[in-house]
Order: structure tokens, then sequence, then C-alpha cells
């Protein structure tokens, strides 16, 4: 790492690659969509998130005693009228570091290398916006926002350069060289580091640019608009209270810490209270609720206790930041020890592993009825779903078929908006974070005619296209993305085949035909294929055929994702019957974790309107036992699994989006309305 400033025959950005690839894919600095918008909305990266630890560094220690100082040097406050605020990275706090400072109304250029965290943070940006506007009293007008790859390109007019990087050490010593090369020289250079003190990251700053460094230390925006402010031990005085005035004109409270140290201000109090509260619980003293409840009986306004919040910044962050603690104090590592080992080295991290952590998974995703604090739901996923037009919300019957929308909204029910609109009829829906797509079947305005479509749009809804036109589906129902390979597969109910293609809609290909939907066929609903689930590992794939309506001859199915040799989709011997004689099956999911099938069923009472599910692994038919895991929908359709959070949403024709436990338990309506809604899909972008 000390050679990447050295090295002036290799670029920018090939340097910043260099350092980058050092670390795991989900700690790069997340690149940006090389587009400018005039929004709305962006996020945060989970490492400013958590509570603060700082190193000692044993070759600075002469520096840990300089307070804000560094007068000697020239002073001059940038101009901050027409340049920009760069943050340099895309992840949980560096998109509402972004979204802050967009909505006060500064240019924000945001740099981030990976193409999936790019698509979540804007997709943040595009649906949070107005939370962040309500800060600064929705007095200003939305600056520009653009992300972009280059660290070079997005420095080249900042006047601030906020980095939001994974807690590497050495790669903040590089990004600050190679920003002290780049970046104006007038540019202040702060970190968000919650861990280390910017004094460490200043190997590579020229003398003459570390009077302009400091940390710049973030809690969780729009939720906790706290920042702290600390110097390098070289800062300018007058640096850090124009800073301050700059972060409250864009609604930001801002505190100063008066000389470097370990945890600014308020997370060395809240150290003590995540260390004793582990304590308690390593001595066997008592369990998370207890501790919680006696935490929130005692400072009443507080909406999360100690335990809860741990789980939603993440165990094994809380156990680095304890590492540094004990590191620079002596401290008694007792606390620390127990949670790694009972928690962090069984992957049991929080919110955010789908293994649970001092809770368990799920718990600290809130609902809106909930009382929630701003770190709940930062594992939670957004909803997208699909209102088929054809509930009483439409006033106009005459435009009924073409009425359909694409509604998105937070997790508990709120925030809920309409993306795109105009659709004929849609059903079936999923979402594609890495490239950065929702794609989604039109039924057509009648199914008893060969107009279906299926249909794609960026996240944020813009940009509608038709990749399988009118033609070349008949009435498309659920559609499923295999991630790994990236492909669609999508059930064609009168048209009686499975169809796959590429994201693109290339490669369009039938794997499996019932029937002939030109002949007498079309009208055998024993033959129309409607859910679909894909196992890519273990290479095959599984669709419902409902049969008659309400007439207990519905059946499911499963064969392999490769067509046997020599064999067509009419032809092939690969089908096993997994299931006969159900209500009338819809839509599916199968969870490989669990080896488990999960389906909606829409048939009649009482064994229909059921959430079913099956474990199937390798199970022959007849082998196979079902559950009903939850009863009494108006007409189920959609079906999506959270299985970061062990939830189940559930979408129906009475309008109303369900969440469920994994076992059927702890049913809530999360939003209810006069509309009919069929297909639901997940994506995790906060």
């Amino acid at each position: 790492m000390a050679t990447l400033a050295s090295q002036s025959s290799r670029t920018p950005q090939r340097i910043l690659n260099t350092a980058l690839a050092r670390c795991k894919p989900s700690q790069h600095i997340r690149a940006t969509l090389p587009i400018v918008r005039s929004i709305s909305t962006f996020n945060h990266n989970l490492h400013g998130a958590r509570s603060s630890a700082l190193f000692s560094h044993p070759t600075h220690n002469a520096r840990q005693t300089r307070s804000i100082s560094g007068s000697e040097k020239q002073w001059a406050p940038p101009d901050t009228s027409s340049r920009s605020v760069t943050v340099l990275g895309g992840g949980v706090l560096g998109r509402r570091i972004a979204c802050a400072w967009v909505a006060a109304g500064y240019e924000v250029i945001l740099c981030d290398l990976n193409e999936g965290q790019r698509n979540a943070a804007a997709d943040y940006l595009e649906h949070n916006i107005e939370d962040f506007s309500k800060i600064t009293g929705n007095t200003r007008t939305r600056a520009k926002f653009s992300a972009v790859e280059s660290m070079e390109a997005a420095v080249q007019n900042a006047w601030l350069v906020i980095e939001a990087l994974p807690e590497k050490l050495e790669l903040k010593i590089s990004m600050m060289g190679q920003l002290d090369q780049y970046a104006p020289h007038d540019c202040i250079l702060g970190s968000n580091s919650s861990s280390y003190k910017s004094r460490l990251m200043l190997d590579k700053v020229s003398p003459g640019r570390r009077h302009r460094v400091c940390n710049i230390h973030y809690y969780m925006p729009p939720g906790n608009n706290t920042v702290e402010l600390m110097t390098s031990g070289e800062t300018h005085q007058d640096l850090l209270p124009f800073l301050k005035d700059r972060l409250k004109d864009a609604g930001m409270t801002a505190a100063i810490a008066r000389k470097e140290s370990t945890g600014f201000i308020f997370n060395r109090l809240w150290a003590a209270i995540k260390r004793e509260s582990l304590l308690i619980m390593a001595e066997g003293v008592s369990e998370p609720k207890e501790i919680d409840k006696l935490f929130l009986t005692m400072f009443k306004n507080n909406p999360v206790g100690p335990c809860g919040m741990m789980d939603a910044v993440g165990l094994d962050t809380v156990a680095f930041i304890e590492d540094n603690y004990v590191q620079e104090r002596h401290g008694d590592p007792t606390s620390r020890d127990w949670l790694r080992e009972n928690f962090v080295e069984k992957g049991r991290l929080g919110a955010k592993s789908g293994k649970g952590g001092l809770y368990p998974p799920g718990e600290t995703t809130k609902s809106s009825k909930d009382e929630s604090g701003h770190h709940d739901n930062l594992a939670a996923p957004r909803l997208y779903f699909l209102d088929i037009g054809m509930g009483s919300n439409v006033a106009d019957l005459q435009k009924a078929v073409t009425s359909g929308k694409i509604m998105t909204a937070s997790a508990d029910g709120s925030n809920v908006r309409e993306i795109v609109g105009g659709q004929a009829m849609p059903d079936g829906i999923d979402v594609s974070i890495s490239s950065g797509k929702i794609f989604w079947t039109n039924m057509g305005q009648s199914p008893s005619k060969n107009n279906g479509s299926v249909m794609a749009a960026n996240l944020d809804g813009s940009n509608v296209r038709t990749i399988i036109p009118e033609g070349q589906v008949h009435t498309p129902k659920q559609i499923k993305i295999d991630h790994e390979n990236k492909k669609l597969y999508f059930c064609d109910r009168e048209g009686m085949r499975i169809h796959r293609c590429d994201f693109d809609g290339n490669n369009h290909e039938i794997i499996l035909q019932t029937g002939d939907s030109a002949t007498a066929d079309i009208e055998d609903q024993m033959k129309w294929c409607v859910g679909i689930a894909v196992d890519p590992e273990a290479g095959k794939f599984y669709w419902s055929q409902k049969g008659l309506s309400k007439g207990g001859t519905g059946r499911i199915f499963r064969a392999n994702i490769k067509t046997p040799e020599g064999e067509t989709a009419s032809s092939r011997s690969d089908i096993d019957l997994l299931f006969d004689h159900l209500p009338e099956p819809i839509d599916l999911e199968f969870e490989p974790k669990s080896q488990a099938l999960y389906w909606t069923d829409r048939g009649e009472y009482p064994l229909g309107n059921t959430l079913n599910k099956a474990h199937i692994g390798s199970g022959e038919a007849g082998d196979l036992r079902v559950e009903t895991l939850a009863r009494h929908f108006h007409e189920a359709i959609g079906l999506k699994i959270d299985a970061v959070n062990h939830h189940i949403y559930i979408t129906d024709l009475g309008g109303t989006v369900y969440r469920f436990g994994m076992d059927g338990s702890d049913k809530r309506k999360i939003y209810s309305t006069d509309s009919a809604y069929s297909g639901i899909a997940l994506a995790f972008v906060h």
C-alpha cells in the first residue's frame, strides 16, 4: 500500500482500483452511475452508523496532544456556491450523507466502484429525498446529483470531500494521498471514519494541505442528524467552525470536539453503555429484552434499547470497535470476547445476517405502527408490488385494463408511491439491484388474445421498455430472476409455456410447453402454467398449473433447468409431479437454505386462499407433506420471502400487503387500500 502514491506512471483510477482490490468486494468504494440528475435521494455506509473507537498510532503520539491549531497555515474558506460536495463511498452512510447535501441545495458527486451499490444508493435517494428535505423545512431547491466511477473526476471541482470508505486504515491513508494530489488546493478533506482519527491518515498528505484535513463523523440521517467534527491535530483553528456553519445550513446538528478524542464525544458515553450491557449478558445477570426494557423505562423518550441498537448496527462492528478500546485503554476484554465467541464467530451478526444476533432474525425490522429508532429497518427491504388495475380505486372502467401500476414502499408499509403507470394488467415482478432494473409481466388487455409482454425499467421507474413484445408471449404471469446466470424465467398461462431469456430479452427460448394455444388446448385450464420458482444451485425449476378455478385440480411440478439431450419443451421426460389435487396454486417461492417450497393458493375456502409450505429437497412425489401456514386471504397472489429478516410477504386481490414470520405467525397488514394487488418483489437498498 505504501507504494501507491509514488507510482506516478499509473492513473489515479488504477491506483484506486489496486487499493480497493485488497478489500473484500463488498468493502469497495461503491462506484456510482455516470449520470446527472436534478434530484432526489442517496444513502450511508454502515461503518459510520456504528459507535466509534479510534486506534492509537505509535508514530503519531507527538500530534496527539495538539488541539485545534494550525494557525500558522494560510486559511481562506473555499467557495461553496459553484462547487460540489464529493462523497467517496455509496454504502449505507455514504448515500445518506450525499442525500442530506442534495436536499439542502448543494451539488453532490458520489464516487463508488460497485455497480450494485451505485444502483442501491440511487434508489435510496429517489425514495427518501422528501425525508431529508423536511430537515431544512422543504425550503430548498434540490441540487444536482451525479455519480461517477472516476475519483479524479469526482473531486476536480469539490470544495468538500467526505470519504465514507471501509474501515481499512491503509486504504484511507492511500486515498488521502490521492485526494491531496487531485483535489483543488483549498478543498477540505474529511473522513467519516468512526474508528480512526484523521491524523492517522496524513502519511501521504503534503504539509501544505494538512491544515485542511479533519474528521466529519455522521450518525444516521435523517433520523439522527448529528455530526461530530474533530481536528487532525494540525487542522486550522477556523476550519471546524466554518464546517459547523455549513452543516447547520444543511440541517445538521454539528458538535466540535475541542481536542482529539477516542470516540469523539457521544460515542464515549455510548461505549460505556454497550460495554456494560455486554458484560451483564456475559456474566449471565440478564438477557437482551430485560436490559432494553429497563433502559426504555428509565429513558422514556428512547425508541430502542442498547441491545436492539447493537443488533441494528452489526455485532461484528461492535466487536471491532471494542478491539480498539481494549487496545488503546488496556481495558477488560471479557465483554468483547464473549460477543465474538457466542455471536460473531457463529455468523450471528444482528439484523443484517439472517441468523439474528442478540435478538432473533427480523426483530429490529419495525412496522409502521411500531415506534422505531433511527437504526431500525437498516436490514429491511424495499417493496415493489403491482396494482393490477382492477380495484375499486379505478374510476374509469373503460381504462381499467391499462390502469396497472408499479408501487414501491418501505418494508413497514410507509412511503408508498407509484413509479410506473399505464400498464396492461401487470402480474409478476422481480428486481435486480446489480443491474439496476425492475422486470415485470403484463398479461395484456385481453387474456384470450396473444397480447402479453415482458417489461423492464430502472429502479426509479424511468426508462420503461419492452423486452418481450406482444405476440411472443400470450399471458405472462409470475417472473423470477436467476441472478447468478442473469436469466429471466416466466410462466405463460394461456400460452401454456415457460419462457427463459436474458435481461435484455435476447436468447428467448421456450423450456416447457403443455399445449398449443392455436388449438382447443387454450381452454384447458389444467394446462395453464402460472407460478415459477428457480433453484440454480440444484439445476431445477418449479411451476404451478392452477387447474380449474376453485376446482381442487391444481398441481406443482419440477424439472431440470437443462432440457434433456434430444428432447424438446413439449416432449421432455424429466418432469416430476410433486403435488396434485391442490385447490388452486398460484405464485411460488423456493427457499434454498431450508430446501422448502412456498406457494399461495386462491382456491375455495377453507383449503384455498392460503399460504402453504413443503420441504422439497430430493424428496419424491408422495413423500412430501404440505403445511398450511396462513389462511383467509382475499384471492392470494403475490409471494416473496425475506430470508434476511425471516419474513414472508403476500399480496392479494383484496388490496392488502401482508407480512408474516416464516412459520406463518405474526400476521400483519402493512398496507391496505381498495386496489387489487398481484405480484410482489423485494430489494435490499438501505
